[in-house]
Protein backbone atom coordinates (compact mmCIF):
# COMPACT_ATOMS: atom_id res chain seq x y z
CA UNK A 1 0.00 0.00 0.00
CA UNK A 2 1.00 3.66 -0.82
CA UNK A 3 2.41 5.20 2.40
CA UNK A 4 0.04 8.15 3.85
CA UNK A 5 0.80 9.93 6.31
CA UNK A 6 -2.21 9.91 9.22
CA UNK A 7 -2.94 13.49 9.24
CA UNK A 8 -3.94 12.95 5.53
CA UNK A 9 -5.82 10.05 6.19
CA UNK A 10 -7.51 12.18 8.91
CA UNK A 11 -8.04 15.01 5.84
CA UNK A 12 -9.62 12.54 3.97
CA UNK A 13 -11.65 11.06 6.53
CA UNK A 14 -12.58 14.71 7.40
CA UNK A 15 -13.56 15.88 3.66
CA UNK A 16 -15.89 12.43 3.88
CA UNK A 17 -17.75 13.17 6.48
CA UNK A 18 -18.66 16.77 5.57
CA UNK A 19 -19.39 15.70 2.29
CA UNK A 20 -21.61 12.62 4.04
CA UNK A 21 -23.64 14.86 6.54
CA UNK A 22 -24.22 17.59 3.87
CA UNK A 23 -26.38 15.04 1.40
CA UNK A 24 -27.77 13.73 4.69
CA UNK A 25 -29.33 17.25 4.87
CA UNK A 26 -31.27 15.97 1.37
CA UNK A 27 -32.08 12.42 2.49
CA UNK A 28 -33.86 13.89 5.76
CA UNK A 29 -35.41 16.45 3.77
CA UNK A 30 -37.25 14.42 1.26
CA UNK A 31 -37.90 11.14 3.83
CA UNK A 32 -41.14 10.23 3.65
CA UNK A 33 -42.28 13.05 1.01
CA UNK A 34 -41.55 11.39 -2.17
CA UNK A 35 -43.96 11.28 -4.90
CA UNK A 36 -44.09 8.75 -7.43
CA UNK A 37 -42.65 11.00 -10.15
CA UNK A 38 -39.57 10.58 -7.88
CA UNK A 39 -39.11 6.52 -8.19
CA UNK A 40 -37.24 5.46 -10.86
CA UNK A 41 -37.30 1.21 -11.42
CA UNK A 42 -33.66 0.55 -12.68
CA UNK A 43 -33.88 -3.30 -12.67
CA UNK A 44 -36.33 -5.84 -11.21
CA UNK A 45 -36.81 -5.52 -7.59
CA UNK A 46 -34.40 -2.37 -7.64
CA UNK A 47 -35.09 1.15 -7.44
CA UNK A 48 -33.35 4.35 -7.31
CA UNK A 49 -35.05 7.87 -6.48
CA UNK A 50 -34.18 11.28 -7.08
CA UNK A 51 -32.60 11.85 -3.57
CA UNK A 52 -30.65 8.95 -4.15
CA UNK A 53 -29.02 10.97 -7.71
CA UNK A 54 -29.00 14.37 -5.22
CA UNK A 55 -26.87 12.74 -2.65
CA UNK A 56 -24.36 10.97 -4.98
CA UNK A 57 -23.78 14.45 -6.76
CA UNK A 58 -23.38 16.24 -3.56
CA UNK A 59 -20.95 14.03 -2.21
CA UNK A 60 -18.99 13.29 -5.39
CA UNK A 61 -19.23 17.79 -6.12
CA UNK A 62 -17.76 17.37 -2.42
CA UNK A 63 -14.89 14.97 -3.22
CA UNK A 64 -13.73 16.20 -6.45
CA UNK A 65 -13.59 20.12 -4.85
CA UNK A 66 -10.66 18.46 -2.58
CA UNK A 67 -9.30 15.74 -4.64
CA UNK A 68 -9.73 16.53 -8.60
CA UNK A 69 -7.31 14.19 -9.71
CA UNK A 70 -9.14 11.10 -7.80
CA UNK A 71 -11.42 8.25 -9.18
CA UNK A 72 -14.62 7.60 -7.85
CA UNK A 73 -16.51 5.03 -8.26
CA UNK A 74 -20.65 5.51 -7.45
CA UNK A 75 -23.68 3.32 -6.94
CA UNK A 76 -25.60 5.61 -9.58
CA UNK A 77 -23.39 7.13 -12.05
CA UNK A 78 -21.04 5.30 -14.41
CA UNK A 79 -17.00 5.01 -12.84
CA UNK A 80 -14.46 7.30 -13.35
CA UNK A 81 -11.59 6.10 -14.45
CA UNK A 82 -8.23 7.63 -14.38
CA UNK A 83 -4.86 6.52 -13.38
CA UNK A 84 -4.94 7.68 -10.00
CA UNK A 85 -4.58 5.47 -6.86
CA UNK A 86 -6.98 6.90 -5.22
CA UNK A 87 -10.60 5.09 -5.45
CA UNK A 88 -13.75 6.80 -3.70
CA UNK A 89 -16.86 4.41 -3.27
CA UNK A 90 -19.68 5.63 -2.72
CA UNK A 91 -23.34 4.51 -1.68
CA UNK A 92 -25.82 8.00 -1.49
CA UNK A 93 -28.52 5.85 -0.12
CA UNK A 94 -28.07 2.17 1.25
CA UNK A 95 -31.15 1.49 1.66
CA UNK A 96 -33.71 2.75 -0.73
CA UNK A 97 -36.51 0.11 -0.59
CA UNK A 98 -36.87 1.06 3.15
CA UNK A 99 -36.47 5.07 2.24
CA UNK A 100 -39.47 4.26 -0.53
CA UNK A 101 -41.76 2.72 2.19
CA UNK A 102 -40.77 5.52 4.99
CA UNK A 103 -38.72 2.58 7.19
CA UNK A 104 -36.01 4.96 8.97
CA UNK A 105 -33.14 2.26 8.62
CA UNK A 106 -31.10 3.69 5.55
CA UNK A 107 -27.39 5.33 5.44
CA UNK A 108 -24.73 6.81 3.60
CA UNK A 109 -21.58 5.00 2.51
CA UNK A 110 -18.47 6.36 1.97
CA UNK A 111 -14.99 4.42 1.38
CA UNK A 112 -11.27 5.19 0.28
CA UNK A 113 -8.96 2.85 -1.21
CA UNK A 114 -5.34 3.48 -2.12
CA UNK A 115 -3.81 1.12 -4.34
CA UNK A 116 -6.51 -1.15 -3.89
CA UNK A 117 -6.28 -1.16 0.14
CA UNK A 118 -9.32 -0.16 1.89
CA UNK A 119 -8.20 2.73 4.06
CA UNK A 120 -10.77 4.91 4.76
CA UNK A 121 -14.31 4.35 5.81
CA UNK A 122 -17.71 6.24 6.72
CA UNK A 123 -21.75 5.19 7.43
CA UNK A 124 -24.24 7.70 7.97
CA UNK A 125 -27.43 7.54 9.80
CA UNK A 126 -29.20 10.60 9.50
CA UNK A 127 -31.89 9.87 11.06
CA UNK A 128 -30.43 9.07 14.23
CA UNK A 129 -27.09 11.56 13.44
CA UNK A 130 -24.78 8.21 14.04
CA UNK A 131 -21.20 8.60 11.98
CA UNK A 132 -19.43 4.93 11.68
CA UNK A 133 -15.74 5.86 10.84
CA UNK A 134 -12.56 4.21 10.83
CA UNK A 135 -9.13 4.75 9.11
CA UNK A 136 -6.67 1.90 8.41
CA UNK A 137 -4.73 0.76 11.54
CA UNK A 138 -6.62 3.48 14.19
CA UNK A 139 -9.22 1.35 14.99
CA UNK A 140 -13.00 2.52 14.42
CA UNK A 141 -15.52 4.75 16.43
CA UNK A 142 -19.09 6.03 16.74
CA UNK A 143 -19.51 9.42 16.94
CA UNK A 144 -16.03 9.85 17.85
CA UNK A 145 -16.20 7.06 20.47
CA UNK A 146 -13.80 3.74 20.26
CA UNK A 147 -16.20 0.86 19.07
CA UNK A 148 -15.37 -3.01 19.29
CA UNK A 149 -17.42 -6.36 18.04
CA UNK A 150 -19.21 -7.88 20.20
CA UNK A 151 -17.10 -11.55 21.40
CA UNK A 152 -19.96 -13.87 22.35
CA UNK A 153 -18.78 -17.63 23.02
CA UNK A 154 -21.18 -19.10 20.51
CA UNK A 155 -24.24 -18.55 18.31
CA UNK A 156 -26.58 -19.47 20.84
CA UNK A 157 -25.89 -16.22 22.50
CA UNK A 158 -25.56 -14.07 19.19
CA UNK A 159 -28.02 -12.22 17.33
CA UNK A 160 -27.15 -12.17 13.82
CA UNK A 161 -27.89 -10.12 10.88
CA UNK A 162 -28.33 -10.81 6.97
CA UNK A 163 -30.08 -9.59 3.52
CA UNK A 164 -32.19 -11.50 1.46
CA UNK A 165 -30.87 -12.48 -1.78
CA UNK A 166 -33.76 -10.21 -3.38
CA UNK A 167 -31.78 -9.67 -6.82
CA UNK A 168 -30.74 -13.45 -7.42
CA UNK A 169 -33.88 -15.40 -7.04
CA UNK A 170 -32.38 -18.64 -8.33
CA UNK A 171 -30.25 -19.14 -4.98
CA UNK A 172 -33.30 -18.62 -2.65
CA UNK A 173 -33.36 -22.07 -1.88
CA UNK A 174 -29.96 -22.33 -0.66
CA UNK A 175 -30.32 -19.06 1.21
CA UNK A 176 -33.44 -20.40 3.16
CA UNK A 177 -31.16 -23.67 4.03
CA UNK A 178 -28.63 -21.58 5.60
CA UNK A 179 -31.19 -19.09 7.15
CA UNK A 180 -33.07 -22.19 8.35
CA UNK A 181 -29.78 -23.63 10.25
CA UNK A 182 -28.62 -20.05 11.22
CA UNK A 183 -32.09 -19.58 12.81
CA UNK A 184 -31.69 -23.05 14.88
CA UNK A 185 -28.85 -22.31 16.35
CA UNK A 186 -28.50 -18.44 16.44
CA UNK A 187 -30.43 -16.23 19.42
CA UNK A 188 -32.24 -14.69 17.10
CA UNK A 189 -31.98 -13.08 13.32
CA UNK A 190 -32.50 -9.44 11.66
CA UNK A 191 -32.79 -8.30 8.74
CA UNK A 192 -32.71 -4.49 8.42
CA UNK A 193 -32.67 -3.55 4.38
CA UNK A 194 -29.22 -1.54 4.63
CA UNK A 195 -25.93 -3.87 4.60
CA UNK A 196 -23.48 -0.70 5.70
CA UNK A 197 -25.85 -0.27 8.46
CA UNK A 198 -25.61 -4.14 9.23
CA UNK A 199 -22.04 -4.14 9.05
CA UNK A 200 -21.77 -0.57 11.35
CA UNK A 201 -24.01 -1.95 14.27
CA UNK A 202 -21.38 -5.43 14.01
CA UNK A 203 -18.60 -3.29 14.12
CA UNK A 204 -20.35 -1.58 16.78
CA UNK A 205 -21.34 -5.19 19.08
CA UNK A 206 -25.09 -4.64 18.18
CA UNK A 207 -24.97 -7.61 15.81
CA UNK A 208 -22.96 -10.67 16.49
CA UNK A 209 -22.08 -11.30 12.75
CA UNK A 210 -23.43 -10.48 9.12
CA UNK A 211 -23.76 -12.47 5.75
CA UNK A 212 -25.23 -11.59 2.93
CA UNK A 213 -25.09 -12.83 -0.98
CA UNK A 214 -24.64 -10.29 -4.00
CA UNK A 215 -23.87 -7.28 -3.01
CA UNK A 216 -22.06 -4.53 -4.59
CA UNK A 217 -18.37 -3.02 -3.61
CA UNK A 218 -20.44 0.53 -2.14
CA UNK A 219 -22.67 -1.55 -0.19
CA UNK A 220 -20.02 -3.13 2.09
CA UNK A 221 -16.43 -1.02 1.70
CA UNK A 222 -17.01 1.27 4.15
CA UNK A 223 -18.92 -1.49 6.51
CA UNK A 224 -16.04 -3.99 5.64
CA UNK A 225 -13.31 -1.70 7.22
CA UNK A 226 -15.50 -0.56 10.59
CA UNK A 227 -15.39 -4.27 11.11
CA UNK A 228 -11.95 -4.75 10.91
CA UNK A 229 -10.57 -1.80 12.49
CA UNK A 230 -13.58 -2.97 15.44
CA UNK A 231 -11.75 -6.25 15.92
CA UNK A 232 -13.83 -8.44 13.72
CA UNK A 233 -12.67 -10.47 10.25
CA UNK A 234 -14.83 -10.10 6.90
CA UNK A 235 -13.97 -12.40 4.16
CA UNK A 236 -15.94 -13.63 1.53
CA UNK A 237 -17.87 -16.97 1.17
CA UNK A 238 -14.42 -18.61 0.97
CA UNK A 239 -12.42 -16.98 3.51
CA UNK A 240 -10.48 -14.96 1.44
CA UNK A 241 -10.84 -11.11 1.02
CA UNK A 242 -12.66 -10.80 -2.21
CA UNK A 243 -15.67 -9.86 -0.53
CA UNK A 244 -15.64 -6.14 -2.77
CA UNK A 245 -15.92 -8.40 -5.97
CA UNK A 246 -17.59 -11.60 -5.19
CA UNK A 247 -20.11 -8.80 -3.34
CA UNK A 248 -20.82 -12.17 -1.00
CA UNK A 249 -19.47 -11.37 2.53
CA UNK A 250 -19.14 -12.55 6.02
CA UNK A 251 -18.43 -10.45 9.17
CA UNK A 252 -18.33 -10.51 12.73
CA UNK A 253 -15.50 -11.76 16.34
CA UNK A 254 -13.66 -14.64 14.65
CA UNK A 255 -15.48 -16.98 16.36
CA UNK A 256 -18.78 -16.23 15.12
CA UNK A 257 -17.48 -15.27 11.33
CA UNK A 258 -16.08 -19.24 11.79
CA UNK A 259 -19.44 -20.52 12.32
CA UNK A 260 -20.96 -18.36 9.73
CA UNK A 261 -18.36 -19.60 7.41
CA UNK A 262 -18.89 -23.46 8.35
CA UNK A 263 -23.00 -23.02 7.88
CA UNK A 264 -22.64 -21.42 4.63
CA UNK A 265 -20.09 -23.69 3.15
CA UNK A 266 -22.28 -26.61 4.39
CA UNK A 267 -25.18 -26.04 2.98
CA UNK A 268 -24.14 -24.15 -0.16
CA UNK A 269 -22.21 -26.22 -2.07
CA UNK A 270 -20.96 -23.90 -4.97
CA UNK A 271 -19.54 -20.93 -2.68
CA UNK A 272 -16.46 -21.48 -4.00
CA UNK A 273 -17.72 -20.67 -7.49
CA UNK A 274 -19.43 -17.52 -5.99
Amino acid sequence: MMKVHPNTLAAYLEVAKQAAMEAGNVLKKYFRKLDASMIEEKAANDFVTDVDRRSEQIIKNHIITHFSDHAILAEESETQTNTSPFLWIIDPLDGTANYIHGVPAFAISIALEIKGELCMGIVYDPIKADIFSAVKGQGASKNGKPIHVSLPKNLNDSLIATGFPFRKKNIVDTYVKIFRELLNHASDMRRCGSASLDLAYTADGIFSGFFEYALSPWDIAAGALLVQEAGGITTDFNGKNNYLKTGNIIAGSKIIHNELLKIIQSNDPNYFEK
